[in-house]
């Protein structure tokens, strides 16, 4: 038997068999981990209010293309509102399925994952306030300055860390692997380099412009900064999505707006 497993379309480094890397990168610990908040989400956009909510700012664009995919196929309504969290579950699953990696979960593993998404979200709160030492780009990897309450914001980040992960991550970044790995032939590593890059260019672009409804809409002024930020923000993601799998990468992108958020309350809301 194999210490280690082959490598996956998108993932960087093998890790021993069975050991905590291992197990934590797997689709089935993503799965289990980011189901709370899945459920926090979808929870949190049908009980706040309802006009905060609908503030095209506030929107989860990732989320919103994935309604619009659906109602595409001639399926609307309820099923809509329900689509994109199945979307992930599904994903993960089919992932999970051919992967041919073990489904033991450890419960005990929940505590150290949370624990390192919290740290892979420091360096990037640290980031932001040295970019922007006024006001700490809370929200910053969400689109547009619109004043709404704490807790939309939170549940917003969490919507944010799901699904534009799930975009911008998990699809984006192994479809440019398909594209460039298996069709153009260029070697893993450096196929691993420029789907990063890719992917963090048109993930820090669509807070600005984003394509929905058939046209480009501008959803936020654009400023130098920012995009740097989101640009250094969407290479640290991909690159932590290519070492340490989805899970990981979502967890720390949702801890980071919670964090984002929080700080802002409490140092910088009276500025």
């Amino acid at each position: 038997m194999e210490d280690k497993i082959k490598f996956t379309t998108s993932q960087l480094f093998n890790f021993q068999r069975d050991s905590y890397l291992e197990r934590t990168s797997r689709p089935i610990y993503a799965l289990i981990f980011l189901l709370p908040f899945i459920i926090f989400y979808e929870i949190g956009t049908i009980f706040i209010n309802t006009n905060i909510l609908d503030q095209s700012q506030v929107r989860v664009i990732a989320f919103v293309w994935l309604q619009k995919g659906l109602e595409y196929i001639g399926l609307g309504g309820k099923f809509a509102w329900i689509f994109p969290p199945f979307v992930v579950v599904i994903i993960l699953i089919l992932l999970q399925a051919t992967s041919r990696r073990g489904w033991r979960f450890l419960a005990s593993d929940i505590l150290p994952m949370a624990v390192e998404c919290i740290l892979f979200a420091l360096p990037l709160i640290v980031l932001s306030i040295v970019l922007n030492s006024s006001s700490p780009a809370a929200a910053a990897l969400q689109a547009g300055p619109v004043q709404r309450s704490v807790l939309a914001d939170i549940v917003t980040g969490i919507g944010a860390g799901i699904y534009e992960e799930l975009v911008f991550r998990l699809v984006l970044i192994c479809l440019l692997m398909i594209i460039f790995q298996d069709l153009l032939r260029i070697s893993h590593s450096n196929s691993i380099i420029m789907a990063v890059l890719v992917s963090a260019a048109l993930f820090s672009a669509h807070h600005h412009i984003v394509f929905i409804d058939g046209q480009f809409r501008l959803v936020e002024s654009f400023s130098l900064g920012v995009f740097f930020f989101r640009t250094i923000a969407g290479v640290y993601f991909a690159s932590l999505f290519a070492v340490r799998g989805f899970g990981i990468t979502a967890g720390a992108h949702s801890f980071y707006d919670i964090i984002a958020t929080l700080i802002n309350v409490l140092f910088f809301s009276g500025q």
